[in-house]
C-alpha cells in the first residue's frame, strides 16, 4: 500500500511551523535562564494540550539565544516538511513586553485581505499567541524587569515559498508561520479550504470581483494566457469545485471563470463537488450519453464506454470529429456550478486540451 493510500487512522500527525517557532523560542528563553543547552521543549497548544518537540540546535549567552526545530509534517504532504525553523531570542529593556518579528525566509505581507498588516511578517495570529503564552509561562522572572524579542527565520524559506501560494497572495520573501491547533492533521481538507477562502479574501481586498478558478497549476498557466486579470484573481480550487463556488457566492464574487482539463471537468459535469481521484471516477456512461446527444456514431459511443481515461475519451472525440462534445461538457459544468452558487455568480467554463488550446468555452 502506498503512502497516499494509508488508512486515515494510521496516518502520522505532525506539527505546524507555528509550533516549531514556539518550541524554539521557549528553548531559547530556557537556555538563557538556565545557561545550559536545551534538548527538548514542551509547549502549550491553543486547545490547552501540550506537545514536546526536539530542539535541533541551541546556542546561547547571557542575553540572547538561537534555537531551532526541524519541521515534521507527519504524513501530510507539505513543502515545509524538513525545514529548519529558527527562533532568535533577545532580552530587551522593554519591561514585560514580548515582541515577535520575522527575519530571513519569513515572508512579508504586501497585499490586504490576509488578516495581517501590510509590511508585517507573515506570522499568523495563532502562532503569535502561542509564542506569547508560552513565553509568559516560561519567562516570568525575565519579564518582571525586562522584555523578550523573538525573531523567526527559515534558512531556505525564500526558496520554499515559491512552491506555495504566498507569491500570489502578496506574501513575499519567504514562507508563512502558520497553525491553528499546532498539530498537522494528514491530508486535511481544512487547510486547503482555508487557502481557498484566503485567496478569495485577497481578491476582494484588492477591489476585485472576478476570479479564475482552476483545477491546478497547468490550467492556471493556460488561463493566464487568455484571461487578463491580476495574479491574485487566479485561485487554484484543486478538487474542491463545489466548495469554492459556494465560497465565491458567500463572499460576493460577481464572476468566476472555471478552467480545467477534460478529466476534472467531466467529473464536475456529473454533479460531483469533490473531484479527487480516490473519491470519484470519470463516468464513461455519462460521457457516451453526451456523445450520443452530439450525434456520435454507435461505434464512437462504444469506444467511449471502453475508454481508460477522460483523456482517452478526448482523443476518441477528436479523432472521430464529434462536434459540440466539449461544449456539452462545459454546459453541464456551468449548470452544476451555477446551482452550487445558488445562481448568484456569473460563470464562464473553459476546457483546455493538454497543450493549452481552449477546446470549448461556455457560454460562448
Amino acid at each position: 500500500m502506498s503512502e497516499v493510500e494509508k488508512p486515515r487512522h494510521k496516518l502520522r500527525t505532525g506539527f505546524t511551523t507555528g509550533s516549531c517557532a514556539t518550541a524554539a523560542a521557549k528553548a531559547g528563553v530556557l537556555a538563557i535562564i538556565n545557561q545550559k543547552k536545551i534538548d527538548a521543549a514542551e509547549i502549550l497548544l491553543p486547545k490547552g494540550n501540550r506537545l514536546t518537540l526536539n530542539i535541533s540546535k541551541c546556542e546561547f549567552d547571557m542575553k540572547s539565544a538561537r534555537c531551532s526545530v526541524i519541521k515534521d509534517g507527519g504524513d501530510d504532504p507539505d513543502v515545509t516538511h524538513g525545514a529548519e525553523i529558527i527562533s532568535e531570542v533577545y532580552i530587551t529593556d522593554k519591561k514585560n513586553q514580548i515582541e515577535i518579528d520575522g527575519g530571513e525566509g519569513v515572508g512579508r505581507v504586501t497585499k490586504p485581505g490576509l488578516g495581517l498588516e501590510i509590511g508585517t511578517a507573515a506570522i499568523n495570529p495563532t502562532p503569535k499567541k502561542m509564542i506569547i503564552e508560552n513565553l509568559i509561562e516560561t519567562g516570568k522572572k525575565i519579564l518582571q524587569t525586562n522584555g523578550i524579542k523573538v525573531i523567526i527565520t527559515v534558512p531556505n524559506g525564500k526558496e520554499l515559498a515559491q512552491k506555495t501560494d504566498n507569491p500570489r497572495l502578496g506574501i513575499l520573501g519567504g514562507i508563512s508561520i502558520l497553525g491553528t491547533t499546532g498539530i498537522v492533521i494528514p491530508y486535511s481538507t481544512a487547510s486547503f479550504a482555508a487557502a481557498i477562502r484566503q485567496s478569495l479574501d485577497v481578491t476582494l481586498a484588492m477591489n476585485g470581483d472576478t476570479v479564475v478558478l482552476t483545477t491546478g497549476g497547468r490550467s492556471e498557466e493556460f488561463s493566464k494566457k487568455i484571461i487578463e486579470l491580476p495574479d491574485h484573481c487566479f485561485v487554484q480550487m484543486g478538487d474542491f469545485a463545489g466548495y469554492t463556488i459556494q465560497q465565491c457566492a458567500k463572499k460576493g464574487i460577481k464572476k468566476a471563470y472555471v478552467a480545467g482539463f477534460v478529466g476534472k471537468l467531466a467529473k464536475i459535469a456529473t454533479g460531483v463537488k469533490q473531484t479527487h481521484v480516490k473519491g470519484s471516477k470519470v463516468d464513461m456512461e455519462f460521457l457516451s450519453m453526451l456523445a450520443r446527444k452530439c450525434g456520435a456514431s454507435e461505434q464512437t459511443i462504444q469506444k467511449i464506454r471502453a475508454a481508460n481515461t477522460a483523456r482517452h475519451v478526448q482523443e476518441i472525440i477528436m479523432e472521430d470529429k464529434v462536434e459540440g462534445f466539449f461544449s456539452a461538457i462545459c454546459s453541464e459544468v456551468y449548470r452544476h456550478m451555477r446551482a452550487h452558487s445558488d445562481n448568484s455568480v456569473e460563470l464562464e467554463v473553459i476546457l483546455f486540451d493538454f497543450d493549452g488550446v481552449a477546446l470549448a468555452r461556455y457560454p460562448q
